[in-house]
């Protein structure tokens, strides 16, 4: 496997426009020829859909939800981030580029950071003009707020529902391109192997989720833009349906997975209810702007919080980090509350909790200013635990959001497998160890509305279409896999639905794989996950047929997939031994308990190649240097 990562030459400033003339262009008359695969129609995958169609591509694009619309994210609640500097508080692209590489504790490619933050101010300009009704000052112009990791205001919103509203500008414009016949959707279709022909990346086999049909399509590239694996842990704030299953998929035909150990801890999250409770709910990062963060100072204070004197309140975040506050990055605020809560000061049932408190943000700013900012949130809040935030506070406590791990992918988001391009989340590129609040949608819409229609174009041109389609041999072969494992599933007969078993992995990945992780529990870890696996295959219930719809076996193919894929998240785990970011080895702390790196030996993105059933996989390295910026222990002091 080689890696390549394409970054071009001069200085980092002025890479992306050199590069973007460099690429070979594929005019407008043979555009009509080629046919391009999106899977996926979240922010990364409509948005590229929808522009690669302006451009006069043709394209197929898929999504196993009802409606492009139900994407995961439709779920991003606080905001999104552009280097405007709208407030003139000193941002500059140059800042918002240095914050997101400290911010991923330096574990993330230079010139791609550069990329995204030179492209948000583009964004903003894109999404105001496709409707997307941000919040606006008295005076009319866009609105800011702060999110963890910064120092400045960049961050643009709608309300509690940014990630809603900038998905509906998203399908509007997708919607033009389906109705001038450029895009065909396929709703209820899951994707479930990609298809390599002498090396390259030539489509996809899927299955109505309805009918229970197995087709393929052909096509001259093929994008993922799937989103993340979160839900390996089986509690998480992703929609339930998210899943690994494409990238896994590419990932055992040959394509390297970067970093999968790098999961996302959110500090801000109701706290967990019950036993058999399916998913948490996120409470936006957003809140931290105006709710302060507290525990009693006493153990096991059990009061009502409103009878805590102030005198006997712990503002640990402001306490530990005066510069930043309750703004400290996700990572940080998650660890701390994790260490408040180990140490018995934690709130609620189990002591699993902390306060979010918006007394003095109401008392400064009266009820109406904090309803306009966070309304629904705070509705959200009241239906799900009957309590009102107005009133008493908030409990929260951090669960898995993010994952930073994906696809590794070149300057131009292609894969180790020529023609497979990656977007989002779904790849590895710009985030490192931990990611910034806010910055997951400026990605998705910077790959897929700025960055894919010139790069694909440079490999389109070096590959004009040869005719190939789902007549070759290899779609055929690819099916029958794909027909095997689907009656394989069905044909256990055990006693256990796929969720036990799920349930199961999940725990054990948040107990030795999640906000910490040591040596021991990773070993343990991997000595228990095959027997997990092993379990499931010999006692998977999954009745009904594959030719019909049947929720059940989406749910195990899934979940077969992940306890597949949580050997290589320990394995990564293990493998680095240093702490970064959202990788907290435990053994490598700092005496305050912060992450404690070692760049000497670390410094580099783990890439992960496929060596077959039963083997080891082989992990290559892509080595991180750092120009632009000076490699430092990362304090928020």
């Amino acid at each position: 496997m080689e890696l390549d990562p394409k970054i071009p030459e001069g200085p980092i400033e002025k890479k992306w426009d050199t590069h973007k003339f460099n690429l070979k262009l594929v005019n407008p008359a043979n555009k009509r020829k080629y046919t391009i695969i999106v899977v996926g129609t979240g922010l990364a995958g409509g948005s590229a859909a929808a522009t690669l169609g302006e451009l006069g591509y043709n394209v197929k694009a898929f999504c196993f939800q009802d409606s492009a619309r139900r994407a995961h994210s439709i779920a991003a609640q606080g905001g999104i981030n552009a280097a405007k500097n709208y407030p003139n508080d000193g941002d500059s692209v140059f800042r918002l580029f240095y914050d997101t590489i400290k911010g991923g504790d330096f574990r993330a490619r230079e010139a791609n950071v550069y990329r995204l933050a030179q492209l948000s101010v583009n964004i903003i300009d894109q999404c105001v003009a496709q409707g997307v009704p941000f919040a606006r000052e008295y005076g009319g112009l866009l609105d800011n707020r702060s999110f963890g990791g910064a120092q400045v205001s960049r961050t643009f919103y709608a309300r509690g529902q940014t990630g809603q509203q900038l998905l509906l500008g998203c399908y509007q414009a997708l919607s033009r391109q389906v109705a001038r016949g450029k895009v065909r959707l396929y709703p209820r279709t899951e994707m479930l192997d990609l298809v390599v022909i002498d090396g390259r990346a030539r489509g996809i086999v899927v299955r109505d989720l309805v009918t229970g049909k197995i087709s393929s399509h052909a096509a001259d590239a093929v994008i993922l833009a799937t989103g993340g694996y979160g839900n390996i842990f089986y509690l998480s704030t992703n929609a339930k349906g998210s899943n690994i299953t494409a990238t896994y998929r590419a990932y055992k035909k040959g394509a390297g997975f970067a970093n999968p150990c790098f999961t996302q801890i959110h500090p801000t999250c109701i706290p967990v209810s019950g036993s058999y409770q399916s998913k948490l709910t996120l409470m936006s990062e957003s809140l931290r702007n105006d709710g302060r963060i507290w525990v009693p100072k006493k153990k096991g204070d059990t009061r009502h919080p409103n009878d805590i004197p102030e005198e006997e309140r712990d503002y640990y975040l402001e306490r530990r980090y005066p510069s930043f506050g309750n703004l400290v990055p996700r990572d940080v605020a998650s660890r701390a509350a994790k260490e408040r809560c180990d140490a018995g000061y934690g709130v609620g049932p189990g002591g699993l909790g902390v306060y979010l408190d918006f007394a003095d943000a109401i008392k400064r700013d009266g009820r109406d200013v904090i309803e306009a900012k966070y309304g629904n949130l705070f509705e959200m809040y009241e239906r799900i635990t009957a309590e009102n935030p107005y009133e008493v506070p908030m409990r929260i406590y951090p669960a898995v959001h993010y994952t930073m791990g994906g696809l590794w992918v070149d300057y131009n988001l292609m894969s180790t497998i020529p023609g497979l391009f990656v977007l989002g989340e779904a790849n590895f590129s710009d985030h490192g160890a931990n990611r910034l609040g806010a910055s997951a949608l400026m990605q998705g819409l910077a790959d897929g509305y700025f960055i894919i229609s010139y790069t694909i174009s440079d490999f389109l041109a070096s590959h004009p279409p040869d005719g190939t389609d789902e007549t070759h041999p290899c779609f055929k072969d690819c099916e029958d896999d794909v027909i095997k494992r689907i009656e394989k599933l069905l044909g256990i007969n055990g006693t256990k639905p796929p969720d036990y078993f799920h349930r199961k992995l999940g725990k054990v990945l948040w107990d030795k794989c999640g906000m910490s992780r040591n040596r021991e529990g990773l070993q343990e870890a991997l000595s228990e996950i095959p027997k997990i696996r092993e379990e499931f295959y010999r006692d998977l219930s999954c009745p009904g047929t594959g030719e019909e719809l049947n929720q059940t076996l989406e749910k195990a193919g899934r979940v077969a997939d992940f306890l597949e894929f949580a050997e290589v998240m320990c394995l990564d785990a293990l493998k680095r031994e240093e702490s970064c970011g959202c990788h907290l080895r435990e053994e490598y702390q700092t005496e305050e308990g912060e992450a404690k790196r070692n760049d000497e030996e670390f410094c580099y993105g783990a890439v992960w190649e496929y060596q077959g059933e039963g083997r080891e996989p082989k992990m290559h390295k892509e080595p991180f240097e750092f120009e632009y910026v000076k490699l430092t222990q990362r304090s928020y002091k």
